[in-house]
């Protein structure tokens, strides 16, 4: 039996997808079962094992598609620079350093390449770009040997890719991909796929899956119907990451799914079992199936995270609080970040750390020092919270939806208490209003920034006059009931239900 975990991509700051399959990896390496993670996007600027290495899962864990049709293993970044050098018939006139890369001049310094370090420290090479006259010819990419090459052609002042050459150890090709008007064609030495999604099916069709075998959907789009008619025998799951509906056009005779799960949702027969990560969401979904399609899926409830340990402390940092997201906008940290600075005005001793990286980090650098909030407000960067939630005394969630909320998760498991909003799915479950925290109710549809930001002001404020003490026991009696050994218990019920009843 084989737990195959299908996926598109994956990067330094990922998604809650990704962390939630690193937490599944650590159950399922308990289970002792056979299984792998998938991931199905091409991943250009970094050796994909790096990016895997560095959330959490192991090598021999990883099926790269684009590297597994060749015979080179995912490995991490161990060719050198002296290495690239020496394998071109060329003469170096100079040298240019700038941070993680070198640029190498050649040919009178009319043509030259670039080698991308690995880390700027080490001598290791991800990638080599070769320019000519000013145009980029080929881009090398290398793990502990050469994986593929793209190559480009000059278009209106920019480099138009149109091959790339995936290689083995030999060096011989394995196959190529033509790309044109943002379609590829994958040509093989017996077979040609027209589409990535024939790409994709093919790839399905080489795991040779059988009836002991489950395949875990954690993202579908546009390539359900390939799963589908490609999973042989297998019996394949999808799990819901995020709401799974959308509430303003849903009626008592119609309901609007989320995109991401319009196609397998409509073709609910199609497939084997649901996951949620919620008892709430379950429910919802079961009512949903019953009511609009008269069918009754099996949906399982398993936590997309788990502690492997209760954090206690006894060293908080009074009127501290956290909060841990990726830096984007439907994250709203811009909101707590007002609702803090108005908060300290009646709580003087407030400090506000805020962790993770991402897209709004400029913006709201920017916030922070119009506000001249510097000395209480930090942005720190995305670190390995684990042993740092339990010096803090609150976290906040600015998120208008959850389908889980592994920081949240975190967060109990460290005694914190929580504010957040009243919405689905992960506030109610990890926040017990008035008890280890807040629930603040917002009307989003007829509420100014401004009310929100007082909203969670006057929740901030109550919270450090409430009783601390008993807010961190009752975080710490929430957080029970997702220790590692229950969740490796429910991801063992699943393969026995699926595989045998």
């Amino acid at each position: 039996m084989t737990i195959y975990n299908i996926n598109f991509g994956i990067g330094w700051a990922s998604s809650g997808v990704e962390y939630a399959q690193v937490y599944r990896a650590q159950a399922l390496r308990k289970l002792k079962t056979e299984f792998k993670f998938i991931f199905l996007d091409f991943i250009g600027k970094e050796n994909i094992q790096t990016l895997t290495s560095n959330i959490g899962f192991k090598d021999d864990e990883i099926i790269w598609i684009y590297q597994y049709f060749t015979d080179i293993e995912i490995a991490k970044t161990s060719v050198t620079i002296d290495q690239v050098l020496n394998s071109q018939d060329i003469e170096i006139s100079h040298k240019e350093v700038d941070k993680d890369k070198v640029k190498y001049f050649y040919d009178n310094n009319k043509s030259y390449l670039i080698c991308y370090l690995k880390d700027k420290d080490e001598p290791y090479v991800d990638r080599v770009e070769y320019i000519s006259r000013g145009k980029l010819l080929r881009r090398d990419y290398y793990s502990y040997t050469k994986i593929l090459s793209e190559y480009f052609v000059p278009e209106n002042n920019t480099a138009k890719l149109y091959k790339r050459c995936f290689f083995n150890k030999n060096g011989s090709i394995a196959y190529r991909e033509f790309i044109s008007n943002n379609n590829s064609i994958f040509v093989f030495k017996d077979s040609i796929f027209y589409s990535k999604a024939a790409f994709v099916g093919y790839f399905l069709k080489c795991l040779s899956l059988k009836d002991n075998d489950i395949l875990i959907i954690d993202r579908n789009a546009k390539i359900g119907q390939e799963i589908v008619k490609n999973k042989g025998d297998a019996k394949v799951g999808v799990v819901i990451h995020a709401e799974h509906y959308n509430h303003t056009y849903t009626t008592e005779d119609y309901i609007l799914w989320n995109n991401y799960y319009e196609y397998v949702f409509s073709n609910v027969d199609l497939f084997d079992f649901f996951i949620t990560a919620t008892e709430g969401q379950s429910k919802v979904l079961n009512n949903q199936f019953k009511k609009y399609y008269n069918y009754s899926p099996r949906i399982f409830t398993i936590p997309v995270g788990n502690l492997k340990s209760i954090k206690y402390s006894e060293e908080r940092k009074p009127y501290s609080i956290i909060t841990a997201s990726r830096l984007a906008t439907e994250k709203h940290v811009d909101w707590l970040i007002k609702a803090v600075i108005e908060a300290k005005k009646v709580l003087p001793e407030l400090t506000f750390d805020i962790y993770g990286e991402g897209g709004q980090k400029k913006i709201l650098n920017d916030l922070i020092e119009s506000y001249h909030a510097n000395d209480y407000i930090k942005l720190c960067g995305h670190l390995d919270l684990t042993e740092i939630y339990k010096y803090y005394e609150l976290f906040l969630s600015g998120s208008k939806s959850e389908g889980f909320g592994l920081t949240l998760m975190e967060a109990v498991g460290s005694g914190l208490g929580i504010i957040g909003f009243n919405v689905n799915y992960g506030n109610p479950t990890f926040i017990n209003h008035g008890s280890n925290g807040y629930l603040v109710d917002i009307d989003f549809n007829n509420s100014t920034d401004q009310m929100i930001i007082e909203k969670l002001r006057e929740a901030i404020i109550d919270y450090f006059n409430d009783d601390l003490e008993k807010i961190h026991e009752s975080s710490y009696r929430i957080a029970e009931d997702f220790k590692l050994s229950d969740v490796i218990n429910k991801w063992q019920r699943l393969t026995e239900e699926v595989l045998y009843d």
